[in-house]
């Protein structure tokens, strides 16, 4: 912060958002660990990709040049092409207040987007918070969803520790 505020900083104030487009297989593994690496590996080559570092100055580009209505037109595109959206940030490691008063939890989300499924990640004091939105014409059952998603969380959390105390 201290850098940024000097005078005559390059330094830039605000988010830059960019986001990159994953296609991931929905499939059955005999080890919950093997999709989540093969995924996270997917994932790491997206994020150094080009893509990754091109979306924000596009938007931005498409914005300044066609206007509002055009750069809206291109997120509704993107986004209703899309079947989830996966948002991850970290959060303080130390805990905050706000007006004197101490934050329990941050639990951030979005409301409209044209897609099923928003799941928003959130750390916070080395805890995570999973917030999830949904279209319930796309997903009937969402608490259904929100144990299955409770079900594959503990069954990757077993599947590390056994993996772990195996390494032991």
């Amino acid at each position: 912060m201290a850098e940024m505020m000097k005078k005559g900083s390059k330094d830039k104030w605000g988010n830059e958002i960019g986001f990159v487009i994953v296609p991931l297989t929905i499939a059955l593994h005999g080890d919950p660990l093997d999709y989540i690496e093969r995924a996270k590996a997917k994932m790491e080559r997206k994020k150094l990709s080009l893509e990754a570092r091109c979306t924000f100055p596009f938007s931005n580009y498409v914005l300044k040049t066609f206007g509002v209505k055009a750069a809206a037109a291109l997120t509704h595109t993107v986004f209703t092409n899309t079947t989830v959206a996966f948002s991850n940030v970290v959060g303080p490691l130390e805990e905050i207040s706000f007006i004197g008063h101490p934050i329990a939890f941050l639990a951030p989300s979005i409301y409209g987007f044209p897609h099923a499924i928003t799941i928003h990640c959130q750390s916070y004091v080395n805890k995570m918070t999973i917030i999830l939105a949904v279209d319930p014409n796309v997903v009937p059952h969402p608490h259904q969803l929100l144990d299955d998603i409770e079900e594959s969380l503990q069954l990757i959390k077993d599947a590390a520790l056994k993996r772990r105390s195996s390494k032991i």
